[in-house]
């Protein structure tokens, strides 16, 4: 019997999270990737199969590390929702902990004005 991998069991658990979170045009999943150096965040309608907002650390000019370069992610995300008049969002941790990075981006979406 082969043991999982740490990717496919989070690729499982991102799973059962998609299996009840569905985002819609007026409240869309707000979807978080890590990888090894970055971060991306995005706001998906599910319905649409369309991604209306992206950011990631990528596109920031802020040179910030972990859970402050994550925090700033959330803001800037927060503050293009809200021009594409965006206030609410469901939120897709896609298999990662809730803490750390994850937890930053969240707080820090939370605090540009997004509704979770």
């Amino acid at each position: 019997m082969r043991k999982t991998t740490k990717k496919e069991q989070r690729k499982i658990r991102h799973s059962r999270v998609r299996a009840r979170v569905k985002g819609t045009r007026k409240r869309p999943r707000l979807s978080v990737f890590r990888s090894n150096q970055h971060l991306y965040a995005q706001l998906v309608d599910d319905i649409s199969g369309k991604v209306l907002v992206s950011v990631s650390d990528l596109k920031l000019k802020e040179k910030k590390s972990g859970v402050q370069l994550a925090s700033s992610i959330g803001k800037s995300l927060a503050t293009a929702a809200k021009d594409q008049g965006i206030s609410e969002v469901v939120f897709d941790r896609a298999g990662y902990t809730y803490h750390g990075q994850v937890k930053a981006l969240a707080e820090g979406a939370r605090e540009g004005g997004l509704v979770f």
